[in-house]
């Protein structure tokens, strides 16, 4: 009994030392020009892709010297054609496996790269 609570203790230990980041990193790809973009999104802030917009609830990271991993828990919406908001995608992206659970739309892919303490682009204003 006392080696399968000592068991139970790891995994809550390990998850304890995820590092909660307030910017996710992600790529996508407009598959008619090819390109591919990488952008970074601040925690509960909305970026449109094109037709899709982003936005990252969290986004966890292994800390320095641990086994990589890197997950966000996502929301993307389109946006039709006749300019209604429809979720195409909720859920865990885990960018060691980029495949696993990647938004693929017809036009649009995108990915999770990683998670950031801070970025390049300016935080969005913060609310009084």
């Amino acid at each position: 009994m006392a080696a399968a609570l000592g068991l139970l203790a790891v995994p809550a230990a390990a998850a304890a030392q995820r590092i909660a980041n307030p910017v996710a990193e992600f790529a996508g790809i407009d598959k008619i020009t090819g390109r591919i973009i990488t952008f970074d999104v601040y925690l509960d802030e909305t970026v449109q892709f094109g037709a899709l917009q982003v936005t990252p609830r969290v986004c966890y990271s292994s800390p320095e010297g641990a086994e990589p991993k890197t997950d966000a828990f996502v929301e993307v919406d389109e946006i039709t054609l006749d300019r209604k908001i429809r979720r195409i995608f909720t859920g865990w992206m885990f960018a060691e496996s980029p495949g696993l659970n990647a938004v693929e739309h017809a036009v649009y892919d995108v990915w999770l790269k990683g998670c950031k303490q801070e970025s390049d682009v300016p935080p969005p204003p913060q609310e009084s």
